[in-house]
């Protein structure tokens, strides 16, 4: 696993806190397999491991693990090299991204892009003044690599990983969780088999710009671009649920 997975994944898996309940523990893993943290095939941690990261009993873990592998995203094998194990699903196809897409009302997506719009702003403004030279060079490499994402799945994925990369820049634990979780949710509905390479190339000189603006730490800059960047991403969702509203 890259250097800037772990750094992620390690933040998204981080303690859940005070009496945390099966359905956050698999929330917090559903939503790194979603976005690619947690990959196909990889051996989750033991169940010793695994509850002392996320801060939760193993009797809860245990749960749950069984809500996990009931929903398909794991399995657990038996015998000396057991364990439980990722299974990423292939990505959404179209009508399955309309149908998530339909779950939401226009003023749903508007305020979840609100929501997301400030989150992903002042991660962008603390990243310009927080971002070691590691991360800066991890941006670099985020900003550029949705140019050879190959599908829908994978363009979001890595859309999602630069986001979720400058939260972690911004050395914020609570601004990556909140961002990993908007990403889960609204990340692949961006994302879609007819999207065109010209969103692709606008996508990555947006990034590129963000990651410029953290790198000579202009604050109100960072802030600014990547509040630009989630709403036209923002826009676009409304509009496309629009004309999904008109068939």
């Amino acid at each position: 696993m890259s250097n800037e997975s772990a750094l992620a994944r390690s933040t998204v898996l981080a303690p859940l806190g005070r009496g945390g309940r099966a359905e956050e523990v698999v929330q917090r893993i559903s939503e790194s397999i979603s976005l690619g943290l947690l990959v196909d095939g990889e051996q989750l941690p033991s169940e010793t491991d695994l509850s002392a990261m996320l801060g939760v009993s193993t009797v809860t873990l245990r749960e749950a693990l069984a809500s996990l592998r009931q929903q398909g995203l794991i399995e657990t094998r038996r015998g000396r090299n057991g364990g439980s194990f990722v299974r990423s699903a292939a990505g959404p196809t179209k009508a399955a991204l309309e149908r998530r897409l339909a779950a939401f009302t226009v003023s749903q997506l508007r305020d979840a892009g609100d929501e997301l719009t400030a989150i992903s702003g002042a991660a962008a403004r603390l990243a310009s003044s927080r971002a070691s030279n590691d991360s800066i060079r991890r941006l670099s490499v985020l900003a550029q690599r949705l140019l050879t994402a190959n599908g829908a799945a994978q363009r979001a994925r890595t859309d999602s990983r630069f986001h979720i990369e400058v939260a972690v820049a911004a050395t914020s634990e609570r601004l990556t969780r909140h961002e990993a979780a908007l990403q889960a949710e609204l990340g692949s509905l961006l994302w879609w088999p007819d999207s065109t390479d010209l969103q692709v190339e606008q996508a990555v000189a947006e990034h590129v710009a963000i990651a410029q603006a953290i790198h000579r730490e202009d604050a109100a800059l960072a802030r600014d671009l990547a509040q630009q960047h989630v709403n036209g991403n923002t826009q676009r969702l409304i509009e496309r649920r629009i004309r999904l509203g008109e068939r």
